[in-house]
């Protein structure tokens, strides 16, 4: 979640606020002006020799202090400076926001000035030097404030011997390209600063890396009024006395993950007036002795874990005007006492698990007249908008997003003309858009989009002539949209109308739009590139994907950070102008007719998604450099050869590795890099060799791993069983063979739901403890989201979506192949079909209640059906054809509620088929090759069965089993001399593939339309491919 807009208008304020203290002294009318010191002008004079003028500040406040520095005035007169009046010594040195722009170290003059009580050089830039240590010999200092000026390397220890400081600020020293943290103060650090620098009444070291535990004896400044510690990567438990220092006003500690603790008792004696725990670890219930803090103004707890009810106490804060809960797990209902909060102007309670509850319950909001930001994102409010909301007139800002409000918008919404942000996307809103909309001028930002908006986009939106973002893509808006109507719109950077139904087109190719950073015209019915947007210098935000685009892409793409041109028609690039930006984050040219050796990306690329073309060639060198990739995804093409070493060492960053569909040959690298994030890899449908990797089992992220329809030669991978996470595994249709054994450490495979051993040589008997450890499978309740990926980068434009990677599969279920291009986190089968297994069925797997899919066919199973599988409820594929099961069809069966496909052809079962619920829907297909049942819905009826034993004959008996059992004698040939042998195994199922569409999966996430090769991937009863050389 991006950071709170609560935050950064502190951050603003503390800004304006350091400032005025620092140079309030200077001010300060003297009604004696004591005479600079030659040696100390001297000092400065060449101090500002050294630096240029630039401008490095955007502060409203910077000015350029040093240009009235000149050796004909008094130097205690000059900007920023102020000398002792009775001395004459410069005392304070004010140089902050003064676009200073050059480098510092130990032999700047500026030390020569020994009687500094103020130093000041904060919000200039440095050019990444370090802090200089001489910076101790200042002893006289008092403040020193080094923020927000390019300075990096390790906070020198000589700071720590300052005793006299009661203000040190070395916060905000970022790169100013990359948002890098500059500034290290490692163990032991801030406690040697905590214990030597006690005298400090205000401490701000936001951003300078830490690394380490906040060590108690902070809790020891009993001066302290502020501190800042956000984002210093800081870890362990947040001492709790913190809050109880009798002097704190201020206290931010944000985006430090790793960095736990809870909310204290308060006492009313507190002196808190602005409290900040963004994006920490913090968890618990909010104390109710909240309420205790009179004078909290401020209060943001935004992305925490916080849980429970939020206490009523909260009406006994008047002075609060900033309240963020955000992003927390609070349950319950959303207290009505906040309507006692009547100076609250920003309110942000979204991204909570509140108790469902129509938005209409809320009338306490509406009833805060001075709020002016309020945030409800995706608390489980449904129901329509109601029209108290246009009561709000003092409203600037509006989100309503993720819900289930419905119905139109109302007409009392267009009472609210101070609005400049408006946010009402991923609803169930329906209707027009409301003509009157355009009155509202002040609007900076609209959106709507994910809703059921239908109807032509009004004209009068171009009258929102202050309009900067649009967002109205995923409705069902229609007609023609001339995009020339948003040259109106003189301020836009952000239009997106992606996957409506509208035709988009320009009526002129010398039009000029606004200068855009980001465009979104998916599924606009193009058949070509826009002309205008080669005049497009400032994006860097490209959606054209899901149209008719035809040909080369051209050479102005290579500016984009983000790039979307999947399921066109393009055929390749503008050979002369490679792809090859400074910053490209995302690039997708994903389900196009491109040709050749994949397209080069920038270093920088982040999610590489080329699938789906027909692309040929090795895998190239470069890939090996992408060191900040998170996902690579080149599956569904021609590619060859072996894969390069290198690539187990690509990036510690690398999440998702997709090179299925391809013809890449060899063994598979190992992953040598320690502290992976892999999560996700699909070697599948190649022709890699040789054993799995043993490395694999030191990437602990993994959740999905698909070697399926290789030339794989392993053992059953059991040391695979201590990845946490594994939620995926499948190994179907290779040369995996042996024993499963008994797993030697327990429990195993703790988070497994899908497993596929499948068209392999595995023997033996199945051990009980095989499964016993299966936790996951053991639950029926479970996750109904899909399994994916956010392609979010760490930096985006706020306004713009990437989307997600969805893991997808091929597996058999219900007697098909099937193709999943979206994997639901709950969906559990086990299909251990085709290989040599033997024994019984094992009882236990009526333990694993979640299952859905079981497929135990083409093997030698043997004695009866266990009844536990009548535990298994939630099952609605049970196959287990094919094998030398014996006795009667269990009657719990019955009980599988939804059980929709079975098969227990070609055993030696016997007696009556039982009656009821599923079973009387199924054919005799699911049950013939056993001589021995009979039935009122298949071939043979019990009653003309007459004195005939309802058992096979032993002549039948002998020829079902030779006849097997000659069939796996040529598979054990063919296994060991090397040949391709198909299986004959007689009359079963017809092969063919059925590609299988969620209802809401989304159009341009469409299966791969390459078909699997019939010789390696193609299901078929009767031929069973084991062998392949």
């Amino acid at each position: 979640m991006a950071p709170s807009s609560c935050f950064y208008m502190f951050i603003h304020f503390l800004f304006l606020y350091l400032w005025s203290h620092l140079i309030g002294a200077h001010n300060l009318s003297r009604s004696v002006k004591p005479l600079c010191l030659e040696d100390e002008m001297s000092a400065l004079l060449q101090f500002k020799k050294r630096y240029k003028i630039a401008n490095v500040s955007d502060e409203i406040l910077a000015r350029h202090k040093t240009l009235s520095w000149k050796n004909s005035q008094d130097c205690c007169s000059w900007d920023g400076i102020e000398c002792n009046k009775n001395t004459g010594h410069v005392i304070v040195l004010d140089l902050g926001s003064s676009f200073l722009y050059g480098s510092i170290d130990n032999n700047s003059t500026i030390f020569q000035l020994a009687h500094l009580e103020k130093l000041n050089l904060g919000n200039n830039h440095f050019n990444y030097s370090r802090i200089p240590s001489r910076v101790g010999s200042l002893s006289r200092l008092t403040h020193l404030n080094l923020s927000a000026s390019v300075f990096s390397g390790q906070v020198p220890s000589e700071i720590f011997k300052l005793t006299r400081l009661v203000y040190l600020n070395l916060c905000c020293n970022l790169s100013p390209y990359h948002r890098r943290l500059l500034l290290e103060m490692k163990a032991p650090g801030l406690r040697r600063l905590s214990q030597n620098l006690t005298s400090l009444e205000e401490l701000h070291l936001g951003f300078v890396n830490m690394s380490s535990q906040v060590p108690n004896t902070l809790a020891n400044l009993s001066s302290l009024r502020r501190l800042n510690i956000d984002e210093c990567h800081l870890h362990g438990v947040f001492p709790s006395t913190i809050f109880h220092l009798q002097k704190l006003r201020y206290l931010s500690v944000a985006y430090s993950e790793a960095l736990t603790g809870h909310l204290p008792d308060f006492n009313f004696s507190s002196t808190l007036e602005e409290l900040q725990l963004i994006g920490t670890s913090f968890s618990g219930e909010l104390p109710a002795s909240i309420g205790n803090l009179p004078l909290l103004r401020y209060l943001d707890i935004s992305s925490n874990n916080f849980s429970g009810s939020i206490p009523a106490s909260f009406a006994n804060l008047p002075l609060l005007r900033c309240l963020d809960i955000s992003s927390n797990n609070f349950s319950g209902p959303i207290p009505a006492s906040f309507a006692n909060l009547s100076n609250l102007e920003y309110l942000d309670v979204g991204e909570n698990p509140f108790t469902a509850q129509s938005i209409s319950s809320l009338s306490w909001v509406w009833k805060i007249k001075k709020l002016a930001s309020l945030n409800l994102w995706n608390i489980n409010l449904y129901g329509k908008i109601p029209l108290s909301i246009g009561n709000l007139s003092q409203l600037v800002e509006l989100y309503v997003v993720g819900n289930q409000i419905s119905g139109t918008i109302p007409f009392q919404l267009m009472n609210l003309t101070r609005l400049i942000y408006l946010g009402l996307s991923i609803n169930q809103l329906s209707g027009s858009i409301p003509f009157g909309l355009g009155n509202m001028t002040q609007l900076a930002g609209l959106d709507l989009a994910q809703n059921k908006f239908h109807g032509q986009i009004p004209s009068s939106i171009y009258r929102l002539q202050n309009l900067r973002v649009l967002r109205l893509f995923e409705n069902n808006f229609s007609g023609t949209v001339e995009l020339d109507n948003f040259l109106k719109l003189k301020q836009l950077i952000g239009l997106q109308l992606s996957f409506n139904r509208l035709s988009c087109r320009t009526s002129s190719t010398n039009v000029k739009l606004p200068q855009l950073l980001a465009l979104g015209l998916a599924s606009c019915n193009l058949s070509e590139f826009p002309a205008f947007l080669q005049n497009q210098e400032s994006m860097n935000w490209m959606d054209l994907s899901d149209n008719n685009i035809r040909g080369e892409v051209p050479f102005w793409v290579n500016s984009m950070q983000y790039l979307n041109l999947s399921h066109n028609f393009l055929t390749g690039l503008d050979r002369y102008y490679p792809i090859n930006p400074l910053y490209m984050y995302t690039m997708d040219l994903s389900h196009n007719m491109l040709k050749g050796p994949p397209p080069e990306a920038p270093l920088s690329i982040v999610s590489y998604i080329v699938s789906n073309n027909r692309l040929t060639g090795a895998l190239p060198p470069w890939v090996c450099n992408l060191s900040s990739a998170v996902t690579l995804d080149l599956s569904s093409n021609n590619l060859t050869g072996e894969l390069p070493n290198c690539l187990g060492n690509i990036s510690g960053s690398l999440m998702i590795l997709n090179l299925k569909g391809n013809n890449f040959h060899g063994s598979i690298p190992e992953v040598s890099m320690r502290g992976t994030q892999l999560t996700m890899i699909d070697l599948s449908d190649n022709h890699f060799q040789g054993n799995l990797p043993r490395s694999l089992a030191n990437c602990k992220k993994l959740k999905f791993i698909n070697v399926a329809s290789n030339i794989i030669m392993d053992t059953f991978p059991s040391w695979l069983g201590s990845l946490p996470e594994l939620h995926v595994l499948i190994l179907r249709s290779n040369k995996f063979h042996g024993v499963i054994k008994r797993p030697k450490s327990s429990p195993t495979f703790l988070k497994l739901r899908i497993l596929d051993l499948s068209i392999n040589a595995f023997v033996g008997m199945l051990p009980a403890e095989f499964f016993q450890s299966w936790k996951a499978m053991k639950s029926e309740k479970g996750n109904f989201t899909y399994m994916q990926l956010n392609l979010e980068p760490s930096c985006f434009l706020a306004f713009t979506y990437y989307g997600y990677w969805d893991f997808s599969m091929t597996v058999i279920y219900k007697g098909l192949e099937r193709y999943y291009p979206k994997i639901l986190e709950v969906f559990t089968i086990i299909d251990l079909s085709s290989n040599l297994f033997k024994g019984d069925i094992l009882g236990v797997i009526g333990d694993l209640k979640g299952l859905q899919g079981l497929n135990l066919s083409n093997n030698f199973f043997t004695g009866h059906i266990p009844p536990s599988l009548g535990n298994l409820t939630a099952l609605e594929s049970l196959d287990l054809s094919w094998n030398k099961l014996s006795g009667q069809i269990p009657q719990k069966l019955t009980e599988l509620g939804f059980l929709s496909f079975l098969n227990v052809s070609y055993n030696n079962l016997t007696g009556p088929v039982p009656r009821g619920r599923q079973f009387d829907l199924f054919s005799n297909d699911s049950f013939e090759g056993n001589l021995g049942l009979c039935g009122e819905f298949i071939q043979r009826k019990c009653r003309d069965l007459g004195n005939a034993s309802r058992q096979p004959s032993t002549h039948q008996e002998e020829h079902l089993a030779s006849s097997i059992k000659l069939n796996w004698r040529i598979v054990l040939l063919g296994y060991g001399s090397g040949l391709v042998i198909g299986v004959i195994i007689g009359n079963a199922f017809i092969s063919w593939k059925h590609v299988w569409f969620e209802g809401n999966a989304r159009s341009r996430q469409r299966p791969s339309k390459r078909q699997p090769r019939k010789d390696r991937n193609s299901w078929s009863g009767k031929f069973l491919n084991f062998c392949r050389y």
